[in-house]
This record gives C-alpha cells, sequence and structure tokens, in this order.
C-alpha cells in the first residue's frame, strides 16, 4: 500500500514499454526508473530523510515525474507546486511546509531564488536547465544520466500511514492550505478511480493539466498502477498543437476541466484531427454543463464521457457512470468505489434520498487533515460512526433524486439569498450556457438594499456573436422563476480562472 510501489512495478513488468511521452522524447519504465533512483540517490546525499517535506516546483516535464517518485523512495513527502506562482506565495509554501529541499528549473531562477531567501528551511536546490547568474551555494546541477546509473538509493521503512504528499489548496479566506495525504490515502484513491474508469495498459493518456493540480498528477499515478503511457502537455494554452499530439500518439483517454472542453468544442480546426481512438473523456473540477455535455458526446461518440465530483482532500468523490448521462446529465453520480457518502442538515442529521444537504465522506482516501492548522482542519473533519474514525465535511451543497443520485447545488457559502429564496448560481449558469451566443458564464450574489442580495451574471461571448443585457435577461426569463432571474448582466472579454481551469468568482461581485 505505498504509492511508488506502482512505479516500480511497472518498470519491473514492462521495462521497454514507453512510460512518458513529452513533445518529441520518449522515455521507457526503465529509462524513468533509472532517473528516479539516480536522484532519490542523491536526495540522500544531501541529507533528505523519511518525512521530510521536498517541493517540486516544475513545468509538465520528465523531471517532475522523476521528482514525484524519487521523493517518495526516500520516505519524503512531495509538494507539487504550480510553476505560475509568484515569489512571495511560494516563499509561504515553503516556510509553512519547512521544506528542506526544492526541485525546480533554471528559468524559474528569479522566482525561487527571491522565495528560498525566505525560507531559511531550504538547505538543497537541485537545477534543471541553464539558471541565470548568481548562483547560490545550495543549488546543484540536476543529475544527468551518468550521475543517475547505478545509483540505488538506501532502503527506507515506510508504512502507508507515513505522509505521501501535501497538496496546497487555496481556500476562500486566507493562506493556502496544506492537504496531508498518506501512501494509503492515495493509494486507495488512485486503484479506486482507476478501476472504475477501467484504464488499461493499453491505454495513451492525454495530460495537460498541471501536476501540481490533483487531476493532473493523479495521471502519472493512475498510469504507473495499470503500466499505461502518459503523453505529458504544459498546458492547454495551445489546443492545437495539443489536438496534433493526441491524434499523433493515438490518445485513448483525455482528462480535462470544463474551461478546457469549452475550447475544443470552439475549434473551427477539430475536424482536422484524427481523434478515432479517443476511448474516454474525462471531467472534473467544476459539473459539465447539459449542453456541454451534448457537444462533447456529438463531437466524440465513440468515447465513453465520465462526469466527476472530487476534493483535493480525498481526490474524489462521485462519477456518474456514462450510461446514465441520458438518464440524469446533470448529475455527478454516486460515491466510487470503497466509499460511502451522504447528505447532512445543518445539525449534522442525516438526510434521505430526495434532500438537499452538505456532503459527508467516509473513506480510507479522506486526507490526514491540513498541515499545522488545527483548527481549520477541526471544521473539516468530524467524529464518524466508529470510535477514532474522521469524516470529510465537504463544504459543498447537494441534492439527491429517489436513488440516491447526487446533484451540485452549490458551496455553502455560494448560495444567493434573494427575495427571501435560495437560488443555487449553479442553476442560473445551466441555463445561461444554454444560451447559443454564450461562452462561459459565472453567476454571483451582490448585496441589495431591496433584494438583499440581487443575482450578477458574468458572460463571455462565443467568437463572432452578439447579445445584448436585455437578449440575456429575457432568455432567463423565459427558463427560470422571476427571482433566479439575473438583474444584472456585464460582458466580459474572459473570466479570470484558477491555476487549474476552475473559473474564480471571489471578487467578481
Amino acid at each position: 500500500m505505498l504509492l511508488h510501489r506502482f512505479f516500480e512495478d511497472s518498470a519491473t513488468r514492462l521495462p521497454d514499454k514507453v512510460a512518458l511521452i513529452v513533445g518529441q522524447q520518449r522515455w521507457t519504465w526503465a529509462q524513468l526508473r533509472d532517473q528516479v533512483d539516480g536522484l532519490a540517490r542523491l536526495l540522500q546525499d544531501t541529507g533528505v530523510r523519511k518525512g521530510d517535506r521536498v517541493a517540486i516546483f516544475l513545468d509538465n516535464q520528465v523531471e517532475a515525474v522523476a521528482a514525484i517518485f524519487a521523493v517518495l523512495r526516500v520516505g519524503g513527502v512531495f509538494m507539487p507546486i504550480n510553476p505560475l506562482t509568484k515569489a512571495d506565495k511560494l516563499a509561504y509554501l515553503l516556510q509553512d511546509s519547512e521544506a528542506v529541499a526544492l526541485l525546480t528549473q533554471g528559468s524559474l531562477a528569479g522566482t525561487w531564488r527571491a522565495a528560498c531567501e525566505k525560507a531559511p528551511s531550504v538547505q538543497t536546490v537541485f537545477v534543471t536547465g541553464e539558471a541565470s547568474p548568481g548562483a547560490t551555494a545550495c543549488e546543484r546541477p540536476w543529475p544527468d544520466e551518468a550521475a543517475c546509473q547505478g545509483r540505488l538509493p538506501d532502503a527506507v521503512d515506510i508504512i502507508d500511514q507515513d505522509l505521501a504528499a501535501i497538496i496546497y489548496t487555496s481556500g476562500s479566506t486566507g493562506d493556502a492550505k496544506g492537504v496531508m495525504l498518506s501512501h494509503l490515502n492515495m493509494v486507495s484513491a488512485c486503484t479506486s478511480v482507476s478501476t472504475y474508469l477501467g484504464l488499461r495498459e493499453d491505454d495513451v493518456i492525454c495530460c495537460a493539466l498541471p501536476l501540481a493540480f490533483d487531476y493532473g498528477l493523479y495521471q502519472v499515478l493512475m498510469a504507473a498502477r495499470v503500466g499505461a503511457t502518459v503523453m505529458l502537455e504544459r498546458s492547454f494554452a495551445f489546443p492545437v498543437q495539443v489536438l496534433k499530439n493526441m491524434s499523433a500518439e493515438g490518445v485513448t483517454v483525455f482528462p480535462g476541466v470544463p474551461t478546457m472542453f469549452v475550447m475544443l468544442m470552439n475549434l473551427s480546426s477539430l475536424s482536422q484531427f484524427d481523434l478515432g481512438r479517443l476511448r474516454m473523456i474525462t471531467n472534473t473540477a467544476a459539473a459539465l454543463a447539459e449542453e456541454h455535455i451534448r457537444q462533447l458526446r456529438g463531437l466524440f461518440p465513440q468515447a465513453l464521457l465520465f462526469s466527476m465530483y472530487g476534493l483535493t482532500e480525498c481526490k474524489r468523490v462521485t462519477y456518474l457512470p456514462p450510461e446514465q448521462l441520458d438518464v440524469r446529465p446533470t448529475s455527478v453520480g454516486r460515491g466510487m468505489p470503497n466509499e460511502e457518502v451522504w447528505l447532512v442538515d445543518a445539525a449534522g442529521q442525516r438526510l434521505p434520498n430526495g434532500s438537499t444537504g452538505e456532503l459527508v465522506i467516509r473513506g480510507s482516501n479522506v486526507m490526514r487533515g491540513y498541515w499545522r492548522k488545527p483548527e481549520q482542519t477541526a471544521e473539516r473533519l468530524k467524529p464518524g460512526p466508529l470510535p477514532g474514525e474522521m469524516l470529510l465535511y465537504s463544504g459543498d451543497l447537494f441534492r439527491t433524486d429517489e436513488e440516491g443520485y447526487l446533484y451540485f447545488v452549490a458551496r455553502k457559502d455560494d448560495i444567493i439569498k434573494s427575495r427571501g429564496e435560495k437560488v443555487s448560481p449553479k442553476e442560473v449558469e445551466n441555463v445561461l450556457l444554454s444560451m447559443p451566443a454564450l461562452y462561459e458564464v459565472a453567476v454571483v450574489g451582490v448585496q441589495d438594499a431591496v433584494l438583499g442580495e440581487s443575482i450578477k451574471a458574468f458572460v463571455v461571448l462565443k467568437p463572432g456573436q452578439q447579445a445584448t443585457e436585455r437578449d440575456v435577461i429575457r432568455h432567463c426569463m423565459e427558463r427560470l422563476e422571476s427571482f433566479m432571474v439575473p438583474k444584472h448582466v456585464v460582458f466580459l472579454p474572459e473570466l479570470p480562472k484558477t491555476d487549474s481551469g476552475k473559473i474564480r468568482k471571489k471578487g467578481l461581485a
């Protein structure tokens, strides 16, 4: 039940099979293992020990994959950090975690050097690529092939209760929180998700999501579990190039988030690419709108579409079997294997099917807590039915139908109270997205002296489309109850996004 055993087993079983594709370069499982072993040995030589935190501040590249498994191999705790992170935030993450080492790249030297000046715990910085002049005493070059050859790390006693990773996630207020995940947490999530998806050894997975985002990270981990190949892309900023690579490599699995799929569906050149081998599309981060589901299925009729919901605090919670899309297209499904989920009311009482309440998760995938934040941990982890067991309270409101399928309503603090009625932003957004002229939307509540809160919609037009505020409001009035119709409509060239591609609503109001 150790996370890096997935990698070691695949490297032993499939040494000559391609494990990783980055651009024109390929690495077999055996070649990747040499890099992992060599880096792990050097980490030990520089003093990294069991339980030490090691930050990984890298673009999506082979070194990032090697770093993850090398840190695990020596019993360390890896911390993936988005390479877009600025110096002040990086300094906070290094300080908060007391990271002893940083694995990074020369092109980001301006950021990490400034951060390391404020993080005295960082004793060693391994750098891949050329860095600007001004190296400090703690900087070391990334080990080359010769340095990796035959350099096996010492064995380290690790059990599945030991931490494998700390993944920092932004809260609605305050500094980022470090989600502590044990080997058991991550192995359980990885096993459950890859099982219900039916991932196979012959799959080629396109990962255009940052490895600092757990959805991207788990593509690599699940591929290691089954021996699949990962085609790693830096991002989805240039979708035409990604599609070209997907076609050339015969990608079979495409994980994405709604913003990526919206970009895909609006590409006029999509038909130029041969994506006939694509057999599975998976979505999480935010629920897909019903109209987007319809369009995706029309574009890729041969591919199964999995609509899912998850949290960094437990990786994944629910999935909707593809055969249920026609029956309940707006549902995110039910709990995944080896997990129990249910809804509770404000008093914490379990609710029957057909109710609306906060989602609670029980399972071995639930985090150990937030790093050095006991009060925030206590808000999310609460005692379960067995002595010593902790449940994860999601902070998200769902409703269930009579068969127990879940439908996202809103974050508990996102519900809009207008005219004495509770309004789900998601319900209004779904109606807005059914308007052909609109590309992306976000709905928030704003203070209103008469209504309590009024509904404000931020919308982005599709290229070449036109619409007015009156058009949008009329569209909503024809499809929503009066208290749910936006009072204000703001047209924007684009909506602000988080690093993981979610629409950032904070500040829009």
